[in-house]
């Protein structure tokens, strides 16, 4: 028995802000084919040298430029101003690695020698150590080119992944007690397949900063709304979900959904995270849920894929994919329901390394059969990503209890 119960979906595209977009369609001269994002408001929120490339609005949605509150160009801190924190801090990268006595401590704890300590980029530190790894059973520790986080790569086939999740723990857990500033911990799990090459999978483990003040999703859970994460969005906002979906093998994606991987050897994960998100859309409208469902999704391979290795067809092929399902979502929605589209920081791309940027982001939603813009749910009322929050509090009747956790 189905029932008429508020659904809210809110899609975060990985580092791909406005100015981003716009270095993309600058750097690529073949047709680029977006026309759900364009008709729900993204061709009108570019700049104007790059409105015909894209198409004109539809003019139901409501689409604008909004730059984050917070310090730092990170996920983590992205994520988390779209639920209410504001973290003014900033955050110093370890260009020359990490120091001795944590490392030195770490390896105690953990009863494994550790190497490498460089700064590096992820598959770059694992492809030049892997041999090494894989024949003395010791982690590849290194730091990350882009974000304030220690990284340890390891074989699931020589370490077991819950070994690994507890190696990434003890090394937050011990930054944290040294003082040392990082928002991160982070368990880079990987294989090798019949033919050698290295692929990362989705047994990654992040050990967190913790938040430290309720967010938009504790609200949610006090005022019983079903929250669900998709992706990585509970190991970037680290609280409470009713449900978690972090799928990861093929079997799992339903053949008639046609969902297409764009990576030649499929090492993108957005068609894992696009069928989570349907599976929860459709459980959202079977499942009686009296005060609704949140649903909470990042789709990462426009940052982990082709950001950081500065592909740019890559990354726009990744968007035209989800271009291409976003009908396959609001087919999902019901309505009435809420759909939101975002992104959590920029991707600058340098000679080096794509590095995260603190740029324009794009807010576009709509609320589906509504017949005027989100339906009298009202913007401005908070700078940034923090307006964000506040639509879907108000979605949910939550505006006052909203107004009440940000700090400004």
């Amino acid at each position: 028995m189905k029932h008429k119960q508020k659904t809210a979906l809110l899609m975060v595209i990985d580092a791909v802000g406005l100015s981003t977009l716009e270095y993309l369609l600058s750097k690529y001269p073949g047709r680029v084919k977006l026309p759900n994002l364009s008709r729900l408001g993204l061709g009108g929120i570019v700049l104007p040298e790059y409105r015909d490339r894209l198409g004109k609005p539809g003019g139901k949605a409501y689409a604008a430029r909004v730059s984050q509150v917070s310090a730092t160009a990170d996920s983590l801190v992205g994520h988390r101003e779209m639920m209410g924190v504001v973290d003014r801090r900033t955050y110093d990268l370890f260009n020359d690695g990490f120091r001795r006595d944590y490392l030195s401590e770490l390896e105690k704890r953990i009863g494994r020698k550790t190497f490498f300590n460089k700064m590096a980029g992820g598959m770059e530190a694992i492809e030049l150590n892997a041999a090494e790894h894989e024949r003395t059973g010791k982690p590849i520790a290194y730091a990350s080119k882009c974000d304030p986080l220690i990284q340890l790569a390891m074989n699931e086939a020589v370490i077991p992944v819950p070994e690994q999740h507890k190696i990434a723990d003890t090394a937050f857990a011990l930054a944290m007690e040294m003082g040392i500033p990082i928002t991160r911990a982070i368990a880079r799990s990987y294989v090798k397949n019949a033919t050698g090459e290295i692929i990362r999978t989705g047994n990654r483990h992040d050990a967190v900063l913790p938040i430290g003040q309720k967010t938009l999703v504790d609200l949610m859970n006090e005022g019983a709304v079903w929250t669900v994460a998709v992706g990585k969005t509970a190991d970037l906002v680290n609280t409470t979900y009713r449900a978690k979906i972090k799928l990861n093998h093929e079997v799992y994606l339903d053949p008639s959904l046609k969902l297409r991987f764009v990576h030649p050897k499929k090492k993108d994960t957005n068609p894992f995270s696009l069928q989570g998100t349907i599976n929860a859309l459709q459980a959202a409208h079977s499942v009686y849920r009296p005060k609704g469902t949140f649903i909470f999704t990042n789709l990462v391979d426009t940052d982990s894929v082709y950001g950081h290795t500065r592909e740019v067809e890559g990354a726009l092929k990744s968007l035209e994919e989800i271009d291409r399902c976003l009908p396959l979502i609001e087919k999902n929605l019901a309505p009435g329901d809420l759909l939101g589209l975002t992104a959590d920081h920029g991707m600058l791309h340098r000679e080096d390394y794509g590095y995260h940027n603190n740029e324009p982001l794009p807010f576009i939603a709509a609320v589906k059969g509504g017949d005027k813009k989100l339906g009298g749910l009202k913007t401005g009322r908070f700078p940034g990503l923090l307006d964000i929050g506040s639509v879907y509090a108000q979605y949910f009747g939550l505006q006052d209890e909203y107004k009440k956790i940000v700090k400004l």
